[in-house]
């Protein structure tokens, strides 16, 4: 590709068409209810949502890419902590392999710690996600509220520390149950 890819804020217009790529870039995965797109929809009218986490990936003119960051906390025993919930991370299929997803990433937590979060959770395959620095959420103390692998259940401290202390049980907003 050599045409630059962009990142940018996903705009209203560009709904329809994250709707349609988040549902492609899922179709073959096993591991899914393939509900993603309805996720997104559901995470757009909470108090969840943070549009600035909200981005899509540009090649050549086309949409490419999504991923949305959106607020969680960590239920601690005396504290709750704030945290973000990568979900979901979706490439179309073509133009999948080719480092868009990382790149989503990347810019998704650079601008996350612009905004004051110091940590992500996320579920998803052991095998890619460890290249961005997610590590096992059990690593912090951290559970996720429904059994999954230890594997697939990660976390990221976007700044030094940013998970320091922090342990408990994930708390997602009920948008992410349907």
């Amino acid at each position: 590709m050599t045409t630059p890819i962009y990142i940018r804020e996903e705009k209203q217009e560009d709904r329809p068409y994250v709707f349609k790529l988040i549902e492609a870039a899922f179709k073959e995965a096993v591991y899914t209810d393939h509900q993603e797109q309805f996720l997104v929809e559901r995470l757009r009218k909470s108090q969840a949502f943070i549009p600035e986490l909200s981005l899509v990936a540009v090649f050549a003119e086309q949409i490419v890419g999504y991923i949305l960051l959106s607020r969680i906390k960590i239920k601690g025993v005396n504290m709750d902590h704030d945290s973000l919930a990568v979900a979901p991370v979706a490439v179309l299929p073509e133009y999948q392999n080719k480092g868009i997803g990382g790149l989503l990433l990347k810019e998704a937590h650079e601008r996350a710690k612009m905004l004051g979060f110091a940590s992500a959770i996320l579920l998803g395959h052991a095998g890619y996600y460890p290249k961005f620095g997610y590590k096992e959420a059990a690593c912090f103390n951290i559970k996720l509220p429904f059994d999954v692998p230890s594997e697939n259940s990660m976390a990221i401290e976007l700044v030094e520390n940013g998970l320091s202390g922090i342990e408990g049980r994930v708390e997602y907003p009920p948008e992410f149950f349907g």
